[in-house]
């Protein structure tokens, strides 16, 4: 498998390459030179496969030629055992016959483990391989850093460095960071939001002399590695729930749209999807998308769902690239006029590929808080502010209530506790292994919006 940028003038490049580059050289997102088909049996076997088993068989084709077969099957072994439930991302079906996909049984309690766990690992092999060493720069709107951070802590040949938008992350968030107390972890929260955090990680990569000078990588889902991890729970969620005879719908809140990138992966693998739904909140730039064909900025609006205060959804680019029918040029002065002006449009003749399986809903904080308390009335079942926006976003676009709707719950409830508690009047709580949080020392450094300064933190770290 070779990879590609979705702006068309980077290296082509192998997956151990990708893995550690990041962001490619031209500014654009690699992808897969060409989808892989799912065998045909795949989707049988999967039903009743382990998870990492079914794992191992998906991803395959993505790293073959790059990755030893016995390592590979280890690694995803090894990493899928962290988690705590033996199903991995064990399937939940509610009174309104939605079907919760529970993500967040991993060691930081959201979606982002289930690929990071890997991630780690694979980072570990590579440059064990080659006898390197990495920087790795990441921002976060709140749990790819500690799910990076858990993946990468201690491990040899990584420095890490993770910045969040101060402020705007829940408490249980920040301190899943700040109080992991490993020599290779550094933690910068910067004076602005996500979307600021975001440009800087970008900044960074386009500044080639630091990049190089420092071996720069990237654990955010700009790495093709993340998006390939997540395409195995969509691929088992319809295995188990129709063995692949028929389809399944998916709703996916949705921030910087890795997550609902990775179902579009899988359906062009040959998985049956009849419709994804984004979910949005206040910060519905994706959803006004599906609806104008119009991507435009936008302020960034605190919310109850943090991680999804998003403006400039990175992975978007990786869709954008199949809709202008893989023409980096495109990609890449459409890109630029985003950059420039805000907003860009879609010839509706290009929007044709979203047409019939794509739609969005815009959920607010009262309906989120809605959605939290009825589904702890009716069902028992406390669930996390973003996914209420999920099922708050299925319940408005279900288009044919005979298929199965799965709705993504992307972190434990135990990581909002306000929003959860004045819905339901309930106070989820961590897990035994995490209730000690609130008493860890915090170690971090506060930093403005600022690129020089950002820059001469990271260099000092690795004097």
């Amino acid at each position: 498998m070779k990879y590609v940028s979705s702006r068309g003038t980077a290296p082509v490049l192998d997956f151990g390459d990708v893995l550690l580059a990041g962001l490619a050289r031209d500014g654009g997102l690699y992808l897969p030179e060409s989808w892989p088909s799912l065998a045909p049996d795949a989707l049988s076997r999967a039903a009743t496969a382990s998870y990492a088993d079914t794992a191992v068989e998906v991803m395959w084709p993505f790293v073959e030629g790059s990755v030893d077969h016995d390592s590979f099957v280890e690694m995803v072994a090894d990493a899928y055992a962290t988690f705590d439930d033996p199903d991995v991302v064990p399937l939940r079906t509610l009174g309104d016959g939605m079907v919760v996909a529970e993500l967040f049984h991993g060691p930081t309690l959201a979606f982002k483990d289930i690929a990071l766990q890997l991630v780690g690992r694979l980072f570990a092999y590579e440059l064990d391989r080659r006898g390197e060493r990495v920087t790795i720069v990441g921002a976060t709107s709140g749990d790819t850093g500690s799910a990076a951070i858990e993946a990468c802590r201690d491990r040899p040949g990584i420095e890490m460095v993770i910045l969040h938008p101060s402020g705007r992350v829940s408490d249980v968030q920040r301190r899943q960071m700040t109080t992991v107390d490993a020599p290779n972890v550094h933690n910068l929260a910067v004076a602005g939001t996500f979307d600021d955090c975001q440009d800087l990680v970008k900044q960074l990569f386009a500044d080639e002399p630091f990049r190089d000078r420092v071996n720069l990588s990237a654990v955010n889902s700009i790495n093709w590695a993340r998006v390939m991890a997540q395409i195995v729970y969509y691929v088992t969620s319809v295995a188990r729930l129709t063995g692949g005879e028929a389809p399944v719908s998916f709703a996916v809140p949705t921030g910087n749209f890795g997550n609902v990138f990775a179902g579009y992966g899988a359906q062009r693998m040959g998985l049956p999807v009849a419709q994804f739904v984004v979910g949005s909140n206040a910060n519905d730039i994706l959803t006004r998308f599906l609806d104008s064909a119009v991507m435009e900025m936008q302020g960034v609006e605190p919310t109850l769902s943090p991680s999804m205060d998003i403006q400039v959804s990175s992975n978007f680019e990786r869709l954008l690239f199949e809709l202008y029918g893989r023409d980096g040029a495109a990609v890449a002065e459409t890109m630029l006029a985003f950059r420039r002006e805000g907003r860009f449009d879609v010839e509706a003749d290009r929007m044709g590929l979203l047409a019939e399986h794509w739609s969005g809903a815009r959920i607010d904080d009262a309906a989120t808080s809605a959605i939290i308390a009825e589904v702890y009335r009716r069902d028992g079942l406390l669930i996390d502010p973003h996914t209420a926006v999920g099922l708050g976003a299925a319940a408005a676009c279900r288009l044919d209530p005979s298929v199965p709707m799965v709705a993504l719950a992307t972190a434990h409830p135990a990581k909002f506790p306000d929003a959860v508690e004045a819905a339901t009047g309930v106070r989820p709580a961590l897990p035994d292994r995490l209730a000690d949080l609130f008493e860890r020392p915090e170690h971090f450094v506060e930093v403005p919006l600022d690129y020089s300064m950002i820059r001469a933190t990271i260099e000092s770290y690795l004097s």
